[in-house]
């Protein structure tokens, strides 16, 4: 059997790609003489490691999520062209996760995405881990300096132009301006726009997470009676939701009652509930990666009239939006529809934010919000938005009420499955 001795101890991403591939190699060792371990190599291109390099083991998850991976990075490339860049450097740890499957703290590294390679750049902490992760697409480089080797590597590949998200952080992007010897360039949003478009495995995930969110709806309206303050519910159902099958929650949970819950992001109070108290419910947690968001507002006992008759209107307000969401109608003609029943009424100054905004693998995503001023966004295929109309009344309380919806060619699929009408506990 032959041996070949890799004696440089920085090596390029194009050397190594070239070593793998060369036919000559078949059935060759190949040795590498920094460290012990390092010698220890399979050379199949199932398992390889080297140096600053990892070849990570053969993919292992199912044949349609690899054919994602793959796509994404290669619908990542496709944009180069006409971006005028040879590479694109991807921090965000969502945006990481998205296009590898791989999860990297915020700050740990990041993702170097060529014409050819998808280099993960991190440090020996993932080490381990990166050893376990599958994939066909990407390699890895364990390093103490993630913007000296991404420079080393991109110089080693010949890239002039790189480009990077606009969400690091000016710190990092100071160390990559003194560092880089190729030109940098920030891009808005790239990856996140992307993930608008939901395939069909990420649709199956966030119907999985609607699902455990009516559920626990369910049980906290079972569990739930006067006296009982803002803060003990809320917790009760964080240790629901995680025992049956979340991660954590994707924001802080709010459970608003009373004059609290005229604030949209109110913070939970040791406030106990108590006869004609409106309690607004938002809660988000993951699922297989995938977030859901779903809002409800309750009633503690016997409730004003005026507060009865204002969640049906608002009800019917949501109701209208879902019936006539549909792909190509932009964002502010999609808010109209549920704004104007809202401000016929005489509650439009009580209706202080979007209709609703865009979800997946954050609970907000591209768009952000759409609202009355979005009006050059237009739905599309297969994204998954919220749609949640709400009035707030200062001293009295708040309503909201939102779903999770499917945009699609047929018209929007509500995901979201738990009874909107106003529930009474008590």
């Amino acid at each position: 059997m032959k041996t070949l001795v890799a004696v440089t101890t920085t090596p390029c991403l194009h050397w190594l790609t070239a070593l793998l591939s060369s036919n000559a190699l078949a059935g060759t060792s190949v040795r590498f003489p920094f460290t012990q371990w390092l010698n220890k190599l399979i050379i199949d291109r199932k398992q390889f490691a080297c140096g600053f390099f990892m070849f990570l083991n053969k993919i292992s998850y199912s044949a349609q999520e690899g054919t994602n991976m793959k796509t994404r990075i290669e619908r990542l490339r496709a944009g180069f062209e006409k971006q005028y860049i040879d590479a694109f450097l991807v921090t965000d740890k969502t945006n990481l996760r998205y296009l590898t499957g791989f999860d990297l703290e915020q700050g740990d590294g990041g993702l170097l995405v060529t014409n050819t390679d998808a280099v993960i750049i991190t440090d020996s902490r993932y080490q381990e881990a990166l050893r376990e992760f599958k994939s066909d697409e990407v390699v890895a480089t364990i390093t103490q300096d993630y913007w000296g080797d991404l420079n080393k590597i991109c110089k080693g590949m010949k890239v002039s132009v790189l480009g990077f998200e606009d969400t690091l952080s000016y710190r990092t992007f100071e160390r990559l301006d003194d560092l880089m010897e190729a030109a940098i360039v920030p891009f808005d949003r790239v990856v996140e726009k992307m993930r608008r478009v939901k395939d069909a495995g990420e649709v199956e995930k966030l119907r999985k997470a609607t699902q455990l969110h009516d559920r626990g709806y369910n049980y906290l309206l079972s569990i739930a009676h006067p006296g009982m303050s803002e803060r003990e519910l809320a917790l009760e159902l964080d240790y629901w939701m995680k025992k049956n099958g979340a991660s954590r929650a994707s924001f802080p949970t709010i459970l608003a009652s009373g004059p609290n819950s005229a604030k949209p992001h109110a913070t939970v109070l040791a406030r106990h509930l108590k006869e004609g108290d409106l309690v607004t419910l938002d809660f988000g947690y993951f699922v297989d990666g995938y977030t859901a968001d779903m809002t409800r507002t309750f009633a503690v006992g016997q409730l004003d009239q005026r507060l009865v008759e204002l969640h049906h209107l608002i009800d019917a307000a949501q109701k209208n939006v879902i019936s006539q969401l549909k792909v190509g109608m932009t964002g502010n003609e999609a808010d109209m529809l549920g704004r104007k029943p809202l401000e016929d009424a005489g509650y439009g100054d009580y209706f202080n934010h979007g209709m609703g905004h865009g979800i997946g693998m954050a609970v907000h995503e591209f768009p952000d919000s759409f609202g009355p001023a979005t009006n050059r966004y237009k739905f599309r295929n297969n994204e998954v938005v919220t749609v949640e109309p709400g009035v707030y009344l200062p001293g009295v309380g708040g309503i909201r009420i939102e779903n999770d919806v499917l945009v699609t060619h047929m018209g929007a699929e509500v995901l979201t499955k738990a009874p909107t009408g106003l529930f009474v506990i008590g």
